[in-house]
């Protein structure tokens, strides 16, 4: 359960320099290096790679992989490039866009929900599906959740040229919930505020809009 105050107060904190979200990997995906990463990985854990259950997984993680770190080849720039010649600057909001990432720190899931709204410009619309896949082309990267919330939020001010945004992100994350510390009902909730939601009055508006979704109640 997250509470106002809670949300507020992430929602306040300092604003901090824009974290980059290259559109391009540094190099292109390579299918035998996956394959062999992983028979080694197997083998200095103890196992056998040519054991009957194991023999075809390095092949099933490169194919995995490919569609899992999709977004590192996707350019948020045309994910919003279709635009909408509707003349309104009121804020829209979709809730419960739910997504699977990878933590870059263990490799392991995390999964969740992420809500967004934002102020249009004029003629500067976008279909409501593309917020949707904006949110998975910064998921199916390696990530971390505080910095796939800000990346988000700054692909709607810098790229559909938004007035202002907010994104707020809810999630689970396996690195808690399979080991160390294991807590299995643990959430993490991070925002992201930029342009004219930054103002108390639309900011409280959108987070009205927000917070009325019933798994954030």
């Amino acid at each position: 359960m997250m509470t106002m105050s809670e949300t507020t107060e992430g929602i306040e904190s300092s604003r901090s320099p824009r974290p980059p979200y290259p559109s391009c990997p540094s190099r292109p995906f390579d299918a035998d290096g996956v394959k062999r990463a992983v028979r080694l990985y197997l083998q200095s854990i103890g196992e056998d790679p040519d054991r009957e259950g194991l023999k075809d997984t390095p092949d099933r993680i490169a194919r995995a992989s490919q569609e899992i770190f999709s977004g590192m080849s996707q350019n948020p720039r045309d994910v919003l490039g279709a635009r909408f010649n509707v003349a309104t600057e009121d804020l829209v909001v979709v809730r419960d866009i739910e997504f699977y990432s990878v933590c870059e720190h263990h490799l392991l899931p995390f999964h969740g929900l992420a809500h967004i709204g934002y102020i249009p410009d004029k003629n500067r619309v976008v279909g409501l599906s593309k917020l949707a896949r904006l949110v998975q082309v910064f998921a199916h990267r390696p990530q971390i959740q505080e910095r796939m919330t800000q990346q988000i939020a700054d692909a709607l001010m810098d790229e559909l040229g938004a007035k202002g945004a907010i994104v707020i992100t809810d999630c689970e994350h396996m690195c808690m919930s399979m080991r160390g510390v294991k807590e299995s009902q643990a959430r993490t909730v991070t925002s992201a505020v930029r342009g004219y939601l930054r103002q108390s009055d639309t900011r409280a508006e959108a987070l009205r809009l927000i917070l009325d979704a019933p798994q954030l109640r």
